[in-house]
C-alpha cells in the first residue's frame, strides 16, 4: 500500500449525523459506540496486491486491521469501481486511539516482507 490519504468523505460533511471527534474521526451516528476514518491508498500488484480498486487484496489490509484493532466499516463500491488506481475504504474501531494509530500510515509505504517463510508488516 503506497500513497497512503485522508479520505474526507462527503458523508461526513453531509447531514449524516456524523459527529467529528478530532480531525478525520468521527463517531458513526449508527453505533455511539464506533468511531470511523477513511483512507485512500493504492495496491502494489508487484508485491501481490490486488490490481485494482474494484479487488482490493486481503493483505497487507488484513494485517493492518490486526495491528491496528480496526475492521472495514464501508467499501465504497461506487468510489472503488470507477477508480483506476486509488481505493478507499472506511475503517472502524471501538477505541479513538486506535484510529488515531491508523492514521499514522497516512503518507507511509506499507507492506509485506517474507523473509524465510515468515511474513512481516512493514512500516516505513
Amino acid at each position: 500500500m503506497r500513497n497512503i490519504a485522508d479520505f474526507p468523505a462527503e458523508k461526513y460533511a453531509a447531514d449524516g449525523g456524523y459527529e467529528c471527534v478530532e480531525t478525520g474521526i468521527y463517531r458513526s451516528p449508527d453505533d455511539p459506540d464506533t468511531y470511523v476514518t477513511s483512507l485512500s491508498f493504492e495496491q502494489e500488484p508487484e508485491r501481490g496486491e490486488g490490481d485494482s480498486p474494484a479487488r482490493i487484496s486481503q493483505y497487507p489490509l488484513e494485517d493492518v486491521l490486526d495491528r491496528f484493532d480496526a475492521w472495514v466499516e464501508d467499501f465504497y463500491p461506487e468510489l472503488n469501481n470507477a477508480s483506476e488506481r486509488t481505493c478507499y475504504q472506511e475503517f472502524g474501531s471501538t477505541e479513538v486511539e486506535d484510529l488515531r494509530r491508523l492514521r499514522d500510515i497516512i503518507g507511509r509505504h506499507v507492506y509485506l516482507r517474507h523473509d524465510d517463510g515468515a511474513v512481516t508488516l512493514v512500516i516505513e
